[in-house]
């Protein structure tokens, strides 16, 4: 189990901008993995009530079980490492663990983890690294029939983080988009 702290800030990006970033970060095909995220929550939204996200998050090397609970300034991540035979099991049947700790938040919430069921899928394209502002992350996602782009960076600080955001966006002329959660997305797109 692992938690941390996630304070981010984000913005949606045009083709033309996220081809720009690649282009001025000097970012090749070997500084991009790629990601699945399954999402789960219970048939009358509980999860969307509280403002959780929980997800089983795929790569090709590993696989995660994260629940997402708001705090002051960011999100609580409550991680689960997950065998990948493990994960593939729980999203073909598109469940999640029953045992563990985010299992645990979950009961704690009143939230009953055999009651979750998937909601959608979103695959992504990101390529993560430190700058002197944090940990940015350039993402290109597809989710049904959508396809996007996305900035965002990851700060351990909300008030310097947001500065240092805005100032990044300066820097290369780019409008603040209000991003929504891939989650959001993701489920939005389904309806």
């Amino acid at each position: 189990m692992v938690e941390q702290v996630e304070i981010e800030y984000k913005t949606m990006l045009t083709e033309k901008e996220y081809h720009q970033l690649l282009t001025y970060y000097n970012l090749s095909e070997t500084a991009f993995k790629t990601q699945t995220n399954y999402y789960f929550d219970t048939a009358d939204h509980k999860l969307r009530e509280k403002q959780f996200g929980l997800r089983i998050r795929t790569t090709t090397t590993h696989a995660e079980l994260t629940l997402k609970t708001p705090i002051e300034h960011g999100l609580l991540e409550t991680t689960d490492p997950l065998p990948k035979e493990i994960a593939a099991s729980l999203i073909d049947s598109e469940k999640i663990l029953s045992t563990g700790v985010v299992a645990q938040r979950l009961r704690a919430a009143n939230i009953e983890p055999d009651s979750l069921r998937m909601i959608a899928a979103l695959k992504t394209r990101r390529a993560e690294f430190p700058i002197k502002e944090g940990l940015l992350a350039l993402d290109e996602s597809w989710y049904g029939q959508q396809h996007d782009y996305e900035l965002e960076l990851e700060v351990s600080e909300p008030l310097q983080g947001k500065l240092a955001f805005q100032s990044l966006l300066h820097t290369f002329d780019i409008p603040d988009r209000p991003a929504k959660n891939k989650i959001i997305r993701a489920v939005e797109e389904k309806s």
